[in-house]
């Protein structure tokens, strides 16, 4: 083969150094039992640290019981969250994969029924998952998630320090339980996102109004994780570019100059997550990569390294992001649950000479064996795994 892909080009950021420039992004699950993990995360995250990927992050873990999209989401509010998190992040990491986490809070789109059960904001009263006592919904405003849904109370000022307290809390714990990377979430239409928007942030004081004022949580949170956060371990910030309701990319790229001067390292470029209030520009929703250009454009006007998120599937059009510039790193999420292995895959695709290295001996012997062929194994067209193409009835050159 010719050049190494820049998808498998190794990425040191800090002390961290990612084996490659494939990332798991963090997928919500639901399968959490009042905040602690279980085996299901165990083996969900761990077959992908197995399948060769470079960053596995672990799923949205809220810094406060308030916080949680559901009752099942993950936590790290306490300690006692820890040692769980610990078993998988040693898993994860003893087959060569680092391992991040994100750590959000919901706000306003707190406290609502599984996905699979309608995704519906649970009425009040609700007992929360620690204490049992009322579930009570914060935001910087009055202002409901959407129509018809309940207005959640608007945070005092001591609370909002409180909030940028527990996210920094979380940091320090997060470190402890074996993390080497850790991601802000700030997208979505989640808590920081907010504070963000001029739509949900309707505050007078000094954390609305202008765009430094939205912008002063999200920034008291990034300097409170950075301080208990290790220096020589990588801190992203997941943003949504654009969004329906004016949140714009021009007031990404002015946040992520912020960011890049207060330890941020890298961009996880999504969009989207907020209701559509008056008429605003449409967004681009779907297509290969829709969300590619906000990444690029990130990456050449702040300054900063971005991670390219979104209906990413294939892996020339993953290697295609990252030579022609305009990312550093790539995430997929549901093309991963589909094919936990796409990361070997991808390697066999793009002529790497040995697509399965980095895969444990009891599996990359075996497929290498599978590979080279055989008596029995002729031709290459047999050596090709299933996702090579779309059925038998395809490789109509394939003997019989």
């Amino acid at each position: 083969m010719g050049a190494r892909p820049t998808l498998f080009t190794p990425l040191r950021i800090r002390g961290v150094t990612l084996r490659n420039r494939i990332v798991v992004s963090p997928m919500l699950t639901y399968s959490a039992q009042a905040g602690h993990v279980n085996d299901w995360h165990l083996v969900h995250l761990g077959k992908f640290a197995i399948g060769g990927c470079g960053l596995v992050f672990m799923e949205s873990t809220k810094v406060d019981f308030g916080g949680l999209t559901t009752p099942n989401d993950c936590g790290l509010w306490k300690d006692d969250f820890i040692p769980g998190l610990r078993r998988i992040t040693s898993f994860v990491k003893s087959h060569g994969a680092a391992a991040g986490i994100q750590l959000g809070h919901s706000g306003r789109k707190a406290r609502n029924s599984l996905p699979w059960q309608g995704r519906a904001q649970l009425p009040s009263p609700v007992p929360d998952v620690e204490h049992g006592k009322d579930w009570e919904l914060v935001a910087p405003s009055p202002l409901p998630a959407g129509a018809g849904l309940e207005s959640p109370r608007a945070l005092t000022i001591p609370e909002i320090h409180d909030m940028v307290a527990a996210w920094g809390a979380a940091a320090r714990r997060a470190d402890e339980a074996g993390f080497d990377v850790l991601e802000v979430h700030g997208a979505h239409g989640y808590l920081i996102h907010q504070f963000l928007s001029p739509s949900a942030n309707q505050r007078t004081d000094r954390y609305g109004g202008s765009p430094t004022n939205r912008m002063r949580f999200a920034i008291e949170v990034v300097k409170e994780v950075r301080r208990h956060w290790p220096a020589d371990k990588p801190l992203f910030f997941r943003v949504s570019a654009v969004d329906e309701d004016g949140g714009t990319i021009e007031a990404t790229i002015a946040l992520s100059r912020v960011l890049r001067e207060l330890g941020v390292d890298v961009i996880d470029c999504s969009s989207g997550g907020m209701p559509r209030t008056g008429p605003q520009p449409a967004m681009a929703t779907s297509g290969y990569g829709y969300q590619v250009p906000y990444a690029d454009q990130i990456r050449r006007e702040a300054g900063i390294a971005t991670m390219a998120v979104g209906l990413i599937i294939h892996a020339d059009q993953a290697e295609r992001i990252l030579s022609e510039g305009s990312a550093d790193l790539v995430a997929l999420g549901r093309e991963m649950i589909h094919n936990p292995n796409w990361t070997f895959d991808a390697a066999d695709k793009l002529g790497m000479d040995r697509p399965y290295h980095g895969a444990p001996d009891a599996y990359g012997y075996w497929l290498e064996k599978r590979r080279h062929g055989g008596a029995e194994l002729i031709t290459e067209q047999l050596t090709r795994p299933s996702t090579w193409q779309s059925g038998i009835e395809t490789a109509s050159s394939v003997p019989t």
